[in-house]
């Protein structure tokens, strides 16, 4: 019941169909299809837009470094020179070396970084694999099915000479014909094998003969065997079809297992019988360089090797830059927490001992990993390498 203004209630009756049809608005016209975005067809109803115009009006664009790239530009440019005073008069603690160490980034290589089908058959260890950009291509491989696959990097020496080394594994039962094929590829006149054939176990197989044999397309024979205290020397000589060349081979045998040498002197001489050899003076390829893996002791040997050319040459050691060119070549260092460590400080002991032995007035009882306290050792060592500069 409705009442109208100013006159008696009545009630209204229901419009006709044809009076309604005449009263109602003409229909609107349906809206066009919105367009429909990416980001509203995943679910959200608001639409992403971007002015471009105001791009860099507040802050500069700046590019996001991936952790890839950040490792990268670590191990690039970190370093840390310590001179011979310093060496001599302030030398870094253990704790600090430590520290140090675990700053570098490990620069690991997954087996998805390495496309290479079978390379696994041929790798030692299943987490120790090449750097992609600096391996060892094998280029006189005898068949398709071998392809050019042996887990080896060249490495840089002083000053960062390309190719001044190649480390690789301790050769396996189906690698040893790859070897000597590096070997002959790469024109090396010198071997520096830093692991006996088993501690514990296998850490690699022979791969020379007592006196002659052949292995893959390769004659390699005994010419020469000398007996060191820490190492023995044999001189080989590889043929190929009718070419022979000379190879020297430096079996270093005072390294324990897991282990660093009890003092500098054994790692001193080494590098010294390298120095003195007159393959390394002529210089025709890389040394090769390998223990079991290819990292530890191997890394440690050309470490140390550098690090006296820097002391010799400039004065100071840069022990960190070292390390660091070394894992962009090949994953020098053990990933082991408390042999890596070990690793990184036995080339300062190597410096400590050739700088100290000099310098008699300098107190000798310093200690680092195994510990250097035999006056008489250090000084005919450090006036040795003084004396036939390296």
């Amino acid at each position: 019941m409705v009442q109208a203004r100013g006159g008696p209630s009545r009630a209204q009756a229901p419009p006709s169909s044809l009076e309604a049809a005449m009263t109602q608005p003409p229909p609107t016209k349906a809206p066009a299809k919105k367009h429909v975005r990416l980001q509203e067809r995943r679910g959200s109803n608001v639409a992403l837009m971007l002015d471009v115009r105001s791009l860099g009006a507040v802050e500069p664009i700046c590019s996001v470094n991936t952790p890839r790239e950040v490792t990268l530009h670590f191990l690039r440019t970190a370093g840390h020179p310590l001179t011979r005073w310093a060496l001599q008069h302030q030398p870094p603690s253990p704790k600090q070396l430590e520290e140090e160490f675990l700053k570098i980034p490990p620069n690991f290589v997954s087996p998805e970084d390495l496309d290479i089908p079978g390379h696994a058959s041929k790798d030692r260890y299943k987490t120790i694999l090449p750097n992609p950009q600096s391996r060892v291509c094998l280029g006189r491989a005898q068949s398709q099915e071998d392809g050019d696959y042996i887990n080896a990097n060249y490495v840089r020496g002083y000053g960062g000479q390309e190719k001044a080394y190649i480390a690789t594994q301790g050769p396996m039962p189906n690698t040893v014909s790859d070897f000597w094929e590096m070997v002959w590829q790469e024109e090396v006149s010198l071997i520096v094998m830093l692991t006996q054939l088993r501690e514990s176990k296998e850490k690699c197989v022979l791969y020379w003969p007592t006196e002659e044999d052949t292995y893959g397309p390769f004659r390699i024979r005994v010419q020469d065997v000398k007996e060191h205290p820490e190492y023995t020397v044999r001189q080989l000589s590889i043929q190929h079809q009718e070419e022979h060349r000379s190879v020297k081979h430096i079996l270093f045998s005072a390294w324990p297992d897991h282990q660093t040498p009890e003092s500098a002197g054994p790692l001193l001489r080494l590098v010294a019988e390298v120095e003195e050899s007159p393959e390394t003076a002529a210089n025709t390829g890389p040394i090769v360089v390998h223990c079991s893996a290819g990292i530890g002791r191997t890394g440690c040997f050309i470490a140390t090797r550098i690090g006296c050319q820097q002391l010799k040459a400039r004065g100071e050691v840069d022990i960190l830059g070292i390390v660091c060119q070394l894992r962009l070549d090949r994953k020098l260092t053990s990933k082991d927490r408390g042999r890596s460590a070990g690793l990184h400080h036995w080339p300062v002991l190597s410096f400590l001992s050739w700088t100290l032995g000099a310098n008699s007035h300098v107190p000798l009882n310093l200690k680092i990993g195994g510990g250097v306290d035999n006056r008489s050792e250090i000084e005919a060592q450090g006036s040795g390498l003084l004396s036939n500069p390296l």
